[in-house]
Formats: C-alpha cells, structure tokens, sequence
C-alpha cells in the first residue's frame, strides 16, 4: 500500500475511532474506503474488526474507571454477544464480497428509523422494566451479536439504541455499556478470523494502535458530556450515515 494512502487510512481510523465512542457505525466509513483502496472485501472486513478490538479495549478504560459500567447487569448479555459474534464470523467466509456493502446500506437504514421512532427515550433512566422489554432487549442483542460478528458496521450504533430503548439505559450507560461488548463481540470475531486467515497484520497492527488512542481520547470526552448532549450526538451523526449509505447504495 502508498504511504500517501496508509497516511488516509490512519486519519481517517483515528477520527472515526475519537467520535464513534458516542455514535458507533466506525466500520461504515472505514471498511468502504479500504475497499477504494483496493483491499479485498473480507480482509477489510476482518483487519477491520482487529483493530476494532484494540479501540473498544481503549473506550472502555475511561468508562471502567468512572464506575459507568454495571458489570453485573450486562454480564448475561456478554455471553449472549460471545455466541453471536461467534456465529456472525463463521458467516463471513460464505458471503460473497458483492453481499456485504448491501448489508451496511440496510443496517444503517434500520438504524435511522429505529432511533427516531425512540428518540423521546435516553435522557431519564428507567426504574422498571417490563418482562416483554427484556426479552427483546435480550434477543435483539443476541441478533446483533451475529451481526457484529459478521460485519460490525453499524453494530454499536444499533445495540446502543436497543440499550435506551428497550433495556431503559440512559445515553450515557449504553454508551459505556456497549463499549465493553464490543470488546467481547470484536474478540471472538478477531480470533475466527485470524483462524481463517484473513487478517492483514502489518495494516492491522497499525490500526489497531491508532484506533487505541483514538477511541481512549473520545471516551475521556464522552464522560464529561451530559446525555442530552450525547443524545443530540447520536442522533445527528446516524442520521448524516444514512443519507451518505443511501447515497453509497444507489
């Protein structure tokens, strides 16, 4: 690869690591302009999710040492996510390279439409939950394990709202929250897809330490932020993917 084009790749890795702390949807950017640069789909794909594990590692320490993570609340969706995940990577060598860009464009469809029909949900914690509200909590995020696993474009951003809506998180914990899943969720994919043989290492290695900082600077930011802000955040930046996935599409 030209330094010209590896300089690109590693601005471009850390910004989106820095604001997708908040919004998530980093692989929706990335992964299309390694494509541009020529690098086969699948190996985007999974250099990508190596160095997605090193970024959710580097958002998680600021939230960890805040106290912002219920542990013991998320710990029955972390194994839910680990088996997803696992799945989600196991597919990755049957899907054809032409499958994938679709996938992002009909992710990050959803996701608009899904966080605007919740957005009232988010600033104010909700005391009590409903079984049905847990169940769905529980199965979509099982559901978007295997999509994290398989892709992760789009994946923090969807698993985020789910959190607010469904699992009655403010903006704040589902933030922290979703970072250390992802961890987990990016992981168990990273190790499927090493067995596969698909990671570019000597790319990977440099992403993943630029993608570190990144992410380690975004959260220090992120915990000083109200959710109302965060929220606002959100629900902007979903919304600019949108329209340029929609705009990618056709």
């Amino acid at each position: 690869m030209p330094i010209s084009s590896l300089i690109i790749l590693i601005i471009l890795f850390f910004v989106t690591s820095a604001v997708g702390v908040v919004t998530g949807s980093n692989s929706l950017i990335t992964v299309p302009v390694m494509f541009q640069f020529g690098i086969e789909p699948k190996i985007a794909v999974a250099t990508n999710m190596f160095g997605l594990t090193f970024m959710s590692i580097g958002a998680t320490i600021p939230f960890l040492r805040q106290g912002a993570i219920d542990k013991k609340r998320i710990s029955p969706l972390i194994i839910l996510t680990l088996i997803g995940s696992a799945l989600g990577a196991l597919l990755v060598g049957f899907i054809s390279s032409k499958t994938i860009p679709i996938i992002v464009s009909v992710s990050m469809i959803v996701v608009t439409i899904f966080t605007l029909v919740k957005s009232d949900a988010g600033v104010a914690k909700s005391e009590s939950l409903s079984a049905n509200s847990l169940v769905i909590a529980y199965v979509l995020t099982f559901l978007l394990g295997i999509y994290g696993g398989l892709y992760s474009g789009g994946y923090v951003t969807m698993l985020t709202a789910t959190f607010v809506a469904f699992f009655g998180m403010t903006f704040s914990e589902a933030v922290a929250s979703t970072k250390l899943i992802n961890v987990f969720s990016s992981l168990v994919a990273t190790i499927i897809f090493m067995w596969q043989g698909l990671v570019d290492y000597k790319l990977g290695l440099i992403l993943a330490v630029v993608m570190f900082v990144g992410a380690y600077i975004g959260a220090h930011v992120v915990t000083k932020l109200s959710d109302v802000w965060l929220k606002r955040i959100f629900i902007a930046v979903v919304l600019i993917l949108a329209v340029k996935t929609i705009f990618d599409f056709l």
